[in-house]
């Protein structure tokens, strides 16, 4: 599970999505932040072969399902088991109705206990890209009538997988985001319902790497 990383610069975004966003964003992203995520312009049939694909948004961490009193909720829907996100009451109308996104990274961040204490650990792409996480985003009115947008990340287990399986508390279930390999990226985005369950695979360790920042 993912409650920490690392969003991109503007330089960064345009360079691997050929996005742009003007709206302000944080870069060390926390449940209950504001950061960047991807998704669809559903511009593909219009005919206008020149119109954009994607586009980035600026969107709270942590799912807002449209029946939420408050941006609260978003501190426990920053993350969306793959196993039950189609019935869970916070995700199961964004998964029903394939509201797919991409959330861009730099890095993500994971405790690793097995020295008996939370070292708090940085994982990247081996190659130095962005990592590129499947997640759902919502739309939510908020007390004040506002629009606001937010996003969740999506997780498998990871009790088999080499790097991962070595992080979280010692007997709790391992758990990973859904990093995208790169030439998934529009097919994710585009991806009926019906076939949002096939992207949900653990990503290569070897195309990973962890490093120790406490």
């Amino acid at each position: 599970m993912c409650s920490r990383y690392e969003a991109p610069g503007a330089e960064e975004l345009a360079k691997a999505f050929g996005v742009t966003l003007d709206d302000p964003v944080q870069r060390e992203l926390w449940p209950g932040y504001v950061g960047p995520f991807i998704r669809a312009t559903g511009f593909e049939d219009t005919g206008d072969e020149g119109a954009p694909e994607v586009e980035a948004a600026a969107g709270v961490f942590g799912l807002l399902p449209f029946w939420a009193k408050d941006n609260k909720l978003a501190r426990k829907t920053y993350n969306a088991r793959s196993e039950t996100v189609a019935s869970k009451p916070s995700f199961r109308d964004a998964w029903k109705h394939a509201r797919h996104c991409i959330i861009p990274a730099r890095a993500i961040y994971e405790p690793d206990w097995r020295s008996g204490k939370a070292i708090p650990t940085r994982i990247t792409r081996v190659d130095g890209a962005l990592l590129g996480i499947a997640g759902l985003w919502e739309r939510w009115k908020n007390p004040e009538g506002v629009e606001v947008l937010s996003f969740t990340m999506l997780t498998v287990n990871a009790d088999d997988h080499p790097l991962m399986r070595n992080y979280h508390r010692p007997g709790d279930e391992k758990r990973m985001v859904v990093i995208l390999p790169a030439g998934a990226y529009r097919d994710w985005l585009r991806a009926p319902v019906e076939q949002s369950a096939e992207f949900m695979r653990q990503y290569p360790a070897d195309r990973l790497i962890a490093e120790a920042t406490g």
